[in-house]
């Protein structure tokens, strides 16, 4: 039996336009971590929070083609955090955990499978070197507190994106994001320097470290028998 795996969240998952090249997000290489037998929607959208991508109807739009056995990948946050927008803030414990929930609720009640991600990181050390543990601020530690009180699968993305940027250090984990000099590509005459969006290299990075925490969760095992390993 064929099923779809729809991904619900923002640019860091977003598939990208040619004229946006090499930026590129995690969900547009997801697919190849599976057999043909699930089939990954990518429903990301650049900006979005968990309460714009609500509002723009966005979620409902997923509803009218998810099926019984679907599954809803729900990764939010960066945008989340931007109080001076407040088309899309929303604070971690109140309405970010309601929106969530709301999620959750309708894949629920539409008899598919929620699973919860927290935010990949950013790019940002600490004067010691280290990733910072509030790259996306509260909203990880939030996400996890919903998946426990909910009994919802958690793929702990930005736990080990931060693993990640620990392994490779301050200055390769650059490579992973948009870091281009002036004239560097023809999308990006005055360069650019992003330590959110991912280049093409890390964004099949992002799918991997998403591929192993499925393969790892004892809570997705419906998901584990359609992985393969083909990056």
């Amino acid at each position: 039996m064929m099923q779809t795996l729809f991904i619900a969240g923002d640019s860091t998952a977003a598939l990208k336009g040619a004229d946006q090249k090499p930026m590129a997000g995690w969900g547009e290489f997801l697919q190849n971590y599976f057999s043909p037998n699930i089939i990954v929607d990518n429903r990301a959208v650049n900006g979005r929070s968990t309460k714009s991508f609500l509002a723009e109807g966005r979620l409902a739009d997923i509803e009218k083609d998810f099926q019984a056995g679907d599954y809803l990948f729900i990764q939010f946050g960066h945008n989340d955090e931007k109080i001076e927008d407040p088309t899309r803030y929303t604070e971690p414990d109140t309405e970010y955990r309601s929106n969530l929930i709301y999620y959750i609720d309708t894949a629920h009640r539409l008899g598919g499978f929620p699973v919860l991600l927290t935010s990949v990181s950013r790019r940002r050390f600490t004067s010691g070197g280290e990733p910072d543990p509030l790259a996306v601020g509260l909203y990880p530690d939030a996400m996890r507190r919903v998946a426990a009180e909910t009994g919802t699968p958690l793929l702990d993305v930005f736990a080990a994106s931060q693993q990640l940027y620990r392994t490779l250090g301050m200055e390769d984990s650059r490579h992973l994001f948009m870091h281009l000099p002036n004239n560097g590509h023809p999308n990006y005459p005055d360069g650019i320097s992003d330590d959110t969006h991912f280049c093409t290299q890390g964004a099949r990075q992002i799918a991997a470290l998403v591929a192993t925490a499925i393969e790892q969760s004892s809570e997705c095992v419906g998901l584990q028998m359609h992985l393969k390993r083909s990056e």
